[in-house]
Order: structure tokens, then C-alpha cells, then sequence
């Protein structure tokens, strides 16, 4: 049973998809102060925000149950992503339910400085008839530049190309095949500002968009360029552009997003030639419906196994690719489970190879799992899927990932090495039948070993007779052997046993088990 808490206004679609769920008791609480949260939120498997209800540290540090936060909407702006990091709290948002709104809101403010509406408006309103001072200008044949391709920037490059327009875009990710099917000539951002007649940008706020569009960048754009800011606040200067269109360097702007929002002390407030709306962006009534839905099947998801998606701090993994992935992760983190617990020492590094079909999937989710699991045996229930990452990152473990498409011997292949100050341990795992998980390879020998339960790894010299000492040992102590694979370099030389037993061992019987001759080291394994 979960328990799962609304505390902002959510549209009634999406609050009836919860409450349709036998599993889940849904409260919906939309006037809780921040102390009567804080004490709220004990009893909670989920909460569910839009941009009211701040989720601050102190609110995460008090949530004992909390498995999960979703906020119906993009911006997190109001959620510390950090603290829920490391509590292991999946955060999860609806990137793609105010698309459309969103692009249809960025049309209507380049149609709206394009023709003077709201002045013309206003001025009609009060009795007046100013046709000649209100003569605006066609979107045809003009060229739009497009800072961010993402969803939003897509649908924005499809209507603008519907009115004629000439698109231009910069988005680092953009390859050629997608700026092609959306008929869009892919650019360098300097291009943008050089040859753009209107601009708008789509981009999230990060340091390296943060005031993209500034004083600089203004001064070698078009005299009259005309720029939109529908994203984030502060990707573009504002007082850049006041002072822009105090110079007539700035034909127009509009913005529907601040550095500061109410933007009461924003140098917008009463400059000319500027649309101002209040973060309208995802304000229709299909938007919000949309982004109800999407929160309310991730949150229902997320809660009974069937696949994570739109979080933004733990790999995204939709129904059909978990369906895939999902034995894989199993098999990583049983890899990296093996691994750590064979390879003594202190971890410094974790590298991971995958190999064949496997590396032509998004393997993020397998690389979270291993690393999960290579973490386990020390860090135990601290350490889980949404934090292994973060964790490991501030303990100054390096993570490194490759692929290679080819693979002669298996269809699919991951390999994990660990590297600690006594030297670097290596596991090769693969799946027979795409669900029977394999070890096949520890070191340099190659095994066939099931990855699950108590397993026992042995180190000896290839002597008759070892595997006889040790079963006879397991034996006298009532540890059941269930399967047992073994591998040699070469024959006379150095061996690997790998044992499945039904229970634990202790550690006198590994005692035992050590002081056989010709055994140099024997591990006793918990996956």
C-alpha cells in the first residue's frame, strides 16, 4: 500500500488515475503551511506539486517514507533536487505536456510584436485610431533563430516554417538527419545572433546558457531584431534589452519568464516595445490536464515496477525499453555486487564495457545498477538507484562506460572492472535466452556461473582432489552445493571455483576451507 499527497491544484484527470489504483490512498491537501508539511509528510510514499508547495531541504529531511516527488509541470525550481538526491527520492516532472501551449504561446507573442496587438488593442480601447502608428511587419520571408531544439523549439520551428518563415537553429545535439526532417538549417549560435530577424530561446538555465542573449551577444545581432523568452529566466539579460531598445538596436521583445518572477523590480517593467506575460507558458486548459496525466501515470509507474520515466535525477526508462533493460539491470547489479565483494581494497575506480546488442540500447539505467551494486556491500540500503551516481561521485570513485558493437562469442556482453589500491578485479556477464543471467568470465578465467544467492569463489592450483576437500568441509557443516563451475589458464596452474550454496558460510568454515592445501583464497559471495 502507498500513501500519495497532492498538495498543489491538479486537474481532476490525473488525481482520478491515482484513486483508481487499489494500492494507493490519495489525499489531496492544498493549504498546508511549510511546518505543517514538514509534519505531514512522515506518512507519505509520494508528493505531487505543481509551483506553489516549495520542497525544500527541510521538507525532504522529514519525509521518512518518501519514495517519490512529482511536480506537474517542467520547472523544479521550487524542489531541492540535491537533498532528494541523496535521500534516494526519485524527483520526477512532465517535460512534454505544455509542448504544445508552450509553442503555441511563443507564436502568439512573435505574431503580437510582429503587429503591435497589445498596444493597438489598448489604444482602440480608450477611443483611439492610430493605423499608421501601429503599422507592424510579415513574419514571410523573415529568418527565425532557434536557441534550443528540443521538444518546444521543434514544434515552435514547424509553425514558424507554416508562416513562411526562413529557420535557423543552434542546439549542440542536433544532428543533420533532424535538422533535415524539420526542414531547419542547423547553425553556430554566433550565426543566430548575426543573421536572425527574430530569436527565441528553449533552452534550460544552466551555467553555460545563463545570459546567452547579453550585452555582447546583442551587439552583433540585426538592428530591429526582435527576441521572445518563453523558457527560463535569465537566459537573457534583461537590462541587456532594455538597453538595447533604448539604443534602437532591439526592434522588440516579449517575455513570458523572469530572472525574478513576480518581475516587479525587472527593468522591463514600463519599457516600450516590450510584451510582458506572467508565465503563461503552460497556462491553457489542455496543458494542464496533459501535465496531470503525465505526473499521475509516471508517480503510478514508478510505484509498481512498471518503468521510470520523466525523472530528472535517475536514468528514464519508459514500459517498453524497461521491459528490455530490466533483466540487464538485474544482471549489472548482481555484477557489481560480485565484483566489489572479490576486490579488496578501496574503490577507485569502476569501468564498465558493454558489448553487442546491449550497447546499442541506453544503457544509463545498467550503469546506475552496477554501480549500485558495487556500493551495496558497504553502503548497504544507503545506496540505491536514484543516488549511486552522486554517491560514488562524492566518495572520488571515477565511473568510465564504453561500448563496442561488435562481439564474436555472445550476443551481448558487460564487463566490470574495479580498481582499489591492491589491483583491479574483472567480471564478463551476459543473459542466455534474454533472462537466464551468466558469468562467464572472473579475471582471467572463464566460467559458467549463476549469479544469485550465496556463491563461493576459490582461488587453487589445478590438484586433484580440491573440489572433494571442499565439499566434503561444506558437508560436515550442512552447506548444500547447488551448482559449481570452474576455469583454468592452463592446466597445472592457477584455478577458479565458483560454488552456489543453498545458505551462508560462516567465517570458521572458511577458516576451514582456507587451510586446505594447494587453495590460495576462497570468498564467500551475497548477491
Amino acid at each position: 500500500m502507498f500513501k500519495i499527497l497532492i498538495s498543489d491544484s491538479l486537474s481532476e484527470e490525473g488525481i482520478e488515475i491515482l484513486r483508481k489504483v487499489k494500492e494507493f490512498t490519495v489525499d489531496v491537501n492544498l493549504k498546508l503551511t511549510p511546518e505543517e508539511l514538514k509534519k505531514t509528510i512522515k506518512d507519505y510514499d509520494v508528493l505531487l506539486v505543481r509551483s506553489g508547495t516549495k520542497v525544500t531541504k527541510d521538507v525532504i529531511e522529514s519525509a521518512d517514507k518518501l519514495k517519490v516527488i512529482g511536480r506537474a509541470g517542467v520547472g523544479l525550481d521550487n524542489v531541492d533536487l540535491e537533498a532528494a538526491s541523496k535521500r534516494g527520492i526519485i524527483v520526477m516532472n512532465t517535460p512534454g505536456g505544455n509542448t504544445i501551449s508552450t509553442a503555441e504561446h511563443t507564436m502568439s507573442l512573435i505574431l503580437a510584436l510582429s503587429r503591435n496587438i497589445p498596444e493597438a488593442a489598448a489604444s482602440t480601447k480608450i477611443g483611439g485610431w492610430e493605423r499608421k502608428k501601429f503599422m507592424g511587419v510579415e513574419l514571410y520571408g523573415k529568418t527565425l533563430g532557434i536557441i534550443g531544439l528540443g521538444r518546444i523549439g521543434s514544434e515552435v520551428a514547424k509553425r514558424a516554417a507554416a508562416f513562411g518563415m526562413k529557420v535557423i537553429a543552434y542546439d549542440p545535439f542536433l544532428s543533420l538527419e533532424k535538422a533535415k526532417e524539420l526542414g531547419i538549417e542547423p547553425v553556430e549560435v554566433q550565426d543566430i545572433f548575426k543573421r536572425s530577424d527574430y530569436i527565441t530561446v528553449h533552452t534550460p538555465l544552466t551555467d553555460k546558457t545563463r545570459y546567452i542573449i547579453d550585452e555582447k551577444a546583442i551587439s552583433k545581432m540585426k538592428d530591429g531584431v526582435r527576441i521572445i523568452n518563453c523558457a527560463r529566466g535569465g537566459i537573457i539579460s534583461e537590462a541587456a534589452v532594455v538597453e538595447g531598445i533604448k539604443k534602437g538596436k532591439i526592434g522588440g521583445a516579449a517575455f513570458d519568464v523572469y530572472e525574478k518572477e513576480p518581475p516587479k523590480d525587472s527593468p522591463l517593467i514600463g519599457c516600450e516595445k516590450v510584451i510582458l506575460t506572467p508565465h503563461l507558458g503552460a497556462s491553457t486548459e489542455e496543458a494542464q490536464v496533459n501535465v496531470a496525466i503525465d505526473i499521475a501515470n509516471s508517480a503510478r509507474d514508478a510505484l509498481l515496477g512498471c518503468g521510470i520515466r520523466n525523472a530528472v535525477n535517475v536514468p528514464c526508462i519508459d514500459a517498453e525499453l524497461y521491459k528490455i533493460l530490466q533483466p540487464y539491470v538485474e544482471l549489472g547489479e548482481k555484477m557489481g555486487l560480485l565484483t566489489a565483494q572479490i576486490a579488496k581494497g578501496r574503490i577507485s575506480e569502476i569501468n564498465i564495457k558493454y558489448s553487442g546488442d546491449v550497447a546499442k540500447q541506453s544503457v544509463s539505467p545498467l550503469t546506475v545498477a552496477i554501480v549500485k551494486g558495487a556500493l551495496a556491500p558497504v553502503l548497504q540500503d544507503t545506496v540505491n538507484y536514484v543516488n549511486s551516481l552522486i554517491v560514488a561521485k562524492e566518495r572520488g570513485i571515477k565511473i568510465k562506460e564504453s561500448k563496442a558493437m561488435e562481439l564474436e562469442e555472445y550476443t551481448s556482453l558487460i564487463t566490470v572492472e574495479i580498481t582499489t589500491d591492491n589491483g583491479s578485479r574483472s567480471v564478463m556477464g551476459t543473459l542466455f535466452t534474454k533472462k537466464d543471467a551468466r558469468i562467464v568470465k572472473i579475471d582471467e578465467f572463464h566460467v559458467d556461473a549463476i549469479p544469485q544467492g550465496y556463491m563461493l569463489v576459490a582461488h587453487n592450483i589445478d590438484v586433484p582432489g580440491i573440489i572433494g576437500h571442499i565439499g566434503t568441509i561444506l558437508g560436515k557443516n550442512k552447506v548444500n552445493i547447488a551448482a559449481m563451475t570452474f576455469g583454468r589458464a592452463e592446466q597445472g596452474g592457477k584455478t577458479l571455483s565458483v560454488l552456489n550454496v543453498d545458505s551462508a558460510v560462516s567465517e570458521k568454515v572458511l577458516d576451514e576451507i582456507r587451510k586446505v592445501k594447494n587453495i590460495l583464497d576462497v570468498t564467500l559471495v551475497k548477491l
